[in-house]
């Protein structure tokens, strides 16, 4: 059955698109589990792990049926567009313990057994105890699972809201939102999401969350219950490409014509990115690439554009073409 998202006037006047880490963590979690998610995620499966099995997952996972609800009060809509792991994990620490219990009770009714398993038994016994474990376990795997690799994720997600936010612009709510996903339809007012489960809301004048995610790919993801703020989440653009890294071969003639560092710069360019991300990709010291971006961008080749507190580079339609040796 589709889900459907009914908006009010006061509704499109609080759409805003969001970053956020907890929630790749959250979902990094779950893809562990779940071999329909290893596609384009396998040089980073191979890579983490290990590490991944000193980890104790088992109660995430306890709370992440494959059908049914997860807790809200575990992953909720970001802060704001850019919040911080450390800011978002502290809102999860803050969590009222029996509103906690029940939104998890609720989860763990989703899967046959759980409701009486040792974990349960545990967190119904003493909530505020379940409360600082759950966090505890969720910040140990962004540890482990995201915070090595954030600076590129954020990168692709960043870019995939500088794109939608322009799109946006052009093409205004309605049209964007189809763009978003193929599974995502819009008519008079109503954004109907086919995909198994019926959730039937209106949004209240409080909006709605539009949330890139890289991990969640390919599933199309719409909550949360009051009182949290609806949300969105989709499958990034670009997530394809995302564990690529730089190719051997920049072009000789490139090379010769920027030298070998800034040619694989605007090479590595495909997606836009931010100077961190960069240079964790091409393995050179942030400085370096922040001065190979700035000779580049006063030739022309590339643009920049801030987004909070980060700033997305991206190719010219120039530097396009000198980077595919055109």
């Amino acid at each position: 059955m589709p889900s459907l998202l009914r908006f009010g006037e006061d509704d499109f006047l609080r759409c805003r698109f969001a970053v956020s880490p907890l929630w790749e963590t959250q979902e990094a979690v779950r893809t562990l589990k779940r071999p329909d998610r290893h596609g384009y995620h396998a040089p980073w499966l191979r890579r983490i792990r290990a590490a991944a099995a000193g980890l104790d997952l088992a109660p995430l996972w306890l709370l992440m049926p494959r059908r049914g609800h997860s807790p809200d009060w575990l992953g909720p809509p970001p802060l704001g567009p850019a919040a911080t792991f450390e800011e978002e994990i502290a809102a999860v620490r803050s969590a009222g313990p029996e509103a906690a219990w029940r939104d998890t009770a609720r989860s763990l009714a989703c899967t046959p057994g759980a409701p009486e398993s040792p974990w349960a038994r545990s967190w119904r016994a003493d909530p505020a105890r379940m409360v600082r474990q759950l966090a505890d376990a969720v910040e140990e795997a962004w540890q482990v699972l995201v915070r090595p690799d954030w600076p590129r994720l954020r990168a692709l997600l960043e870019a995939d809201v500088a794109y939608h936010s322009r799109r946006l612009a052009e093409v205004g709510l309605g049209v964007l939102l189809p763009e978003l996903d193929p599974r995502l339809r819009w008519h008079e007012g109503t954004l109907t999401l086919d995909r198994h489960g019926e959730h039937d809301r209106h949004l209240g004048g409080q909006g709605l969350v539009l949330m890139p995610s890289v991990f969640s790919w390919p599933d199309l993801v719409s909550g949360f219950d009051p009182p949290w703020q609806p949300a969105l989440v989709y499958p990034a653009r670009g997530v394809g490409g995302l564990w690529t890294e730089p190719a051997e071969r920049t072009p000789e003639a490139l090379i010769r014509l920027l030298g070998r560092n800034r040619a694989a710069v605007l090479t590595a360019l495909g997606e836009p990115a931010t100077t961190s991300a960069l240079a964790h990709r091409l393995r050179l010291a942030p400085s370096s690439v922040s001065a190979h971006l700035a000779v580049l961008r006063d030739a022309g080749l590339l643009t920049a554009r801030r987004y909070g507190h980060q700033v997305l580079y991206e190719r010219t339609p120039l530097g396009m073409t000198l980077a595919s040796g055109g």
